[in-house]
């Protein structure tokens, strides 16, 4: 028994009972040529990578099925290229780690990951040098310790100015 998986993308200005029609006529005509459904899958409405037919997205379908040899493909791939209701489609023959790998996925072992959640962290800082006490780029000292020996200066320097200016306002009066 060969394995194959058809992906096909339907309008979505459709309705959704005739989107879902659509659907289950190409199951159905599997079904009437002696393939053995083993999934069927409705992605649901999804953006398309570019434009078909002035459409931005479209809703996806795919069919994974057993046939004893590939002689239905060319009928169903002529059915689907004549339906205007479909945008887009692509039949893939699979090999024992295709099968393998969408046997997986339904299983839940791949796709959805599980994310664990963050600690929070109090200790203040940025990124990976929060504890160190040290700046990304200098090595030498702590990222405190540069930052306070430029400040004094600015504020020593900024001091005399205002005094000068209100001793020449004490002289000018």
């Amino acid at each position: 028994m060969k394995q194959y998986e058809i992906t096909f993308v339907v309008d979505p200005v459709l309705s959704s009972e005739e989107i879902k029609a659509t659907a289950k006529t190409y199951v159905d005509m599997l079904g009437q040529a002696g393939a053995t459904i083993v999934n069927v899958d409705e992605m649901g409405l999804r953006q398309l990578a570019y434009i078909i037919n002035k459409r931005t997205s479209g809703v996806y379908y795919c069919v994974e099925f057993q046939v004893p040899n590939g002689e239905i493909i060319a009928q169903l791939e002529l059915a689907l290229r004549r339906d205007e209701r479909i945008m887009r489609f692509l039949t893939v023959h699979l090999d024992k780690y295709g099968i393998k790998y969408n046997e997986d996925k339904r299983n839940g072992l791949i796709g959805k990951v599980k994310k664990k959640e963050k600690k929070k962290d109090n200790r203040g800082g940025r990124g990976r040098d929060r504890g160190r006490g040290r700046d990304r780029n200098d090595n030498r000292g702590s990222r405190s310790d540069s930052r306070n020996s430029s400040k004094p200066e600015q504020k020593a320097e900024a001091k005399p100015a205002a005094e000068a200016e209100a001793t020449t306002k004490k002289a000018e009066e």
